[in-house]
């Protein structure tokens, strides 16, 4: 590959990665019209996933699937095009969040309260569990666009949600070789700033 085409790949890389985190925060964040608790629901939510995000004069957008165990875990997993090899991961629980960059090899984990700054008040994981089962109802809000998840510097970035199913599934912990190389919550922080003035 040319040097170009490289940079080019990594920079696209790192900014589908490092919007993983502003997802997060955004999701966990965000006001559903329901106020009821979801005891009455299935436990298992699946669905497919496209999200865009503005990569220099154009958009990049990649697709993937969000799993959902109630009370317990959310994946959402982005694929490659055409190779379906996945790319990057985040996963949320009631008490962290977990992000893994599979091409570069790295990920970040941190906790509700290493976040705390970053959130809203009330965000939390009952709030993104809500958001979700919500959306999977006829007529549910079923694209989220980044002003909506309190990023508007981001403006043609969204995130839609589709194709949702209740059926039973094995949500497996995401487990990470010795290969992955554990970087910053502020570190990539810095990478967000940077990324979001581009």
């Amino acid at each position: 590959m040319k040097p170009n085409l490289l940079n080019d790949l990594a920079a696209r890389t790192l900014r589908l990665w490092s919007l993983l985190l502003l997802l997060a925060v955004g999701l966990a964040g965000c006001k559903t019209s329901r106020t009821a608790g979801v005891s009455g629901e299935s436990a298992c939510l699946s669905s497919k996933v496209q999200l865009t995000v503005p990569h220099k004069e154009n958009t990049l957008t990649v697709n993937g699937t969000m799993k959902l165990k109630r009370e317990e875990c959310m994946q959402l997993s982005f694929l490659m095009p055409i190779l379906r090899t996945e790319v990057a991961r985040m996963e949320v629980t009631p008490n962290e969040i977990l992000l893994v960059d599979r091409m570069g090899k790295r990920y970040v984990r941190a906790t509700r309260k290493q976040l705390k700054r970053l959130l809203p008040k009330k965000a939390d994981f009952a709030h993104l569990e809500k958001l979700l089962y919500a959306a999977s109802k006829p007529g549910g809000k079923k694209v989220l666009t980044a002003k909506e998840l309190g990023i508007p510097s981001l403006e043609k970035g969204k995130i839609e949600l589709s194709n949702f199913s209740e059926k039973p599934f094995t949500l497996t912990p995401t487990q990470l070789s010795p290969k992955y190389k554990e970087v910053a919550l502020e570190e990539l922080l810095g990478m967000l700033l940077s990324l979001t003035k581009e």
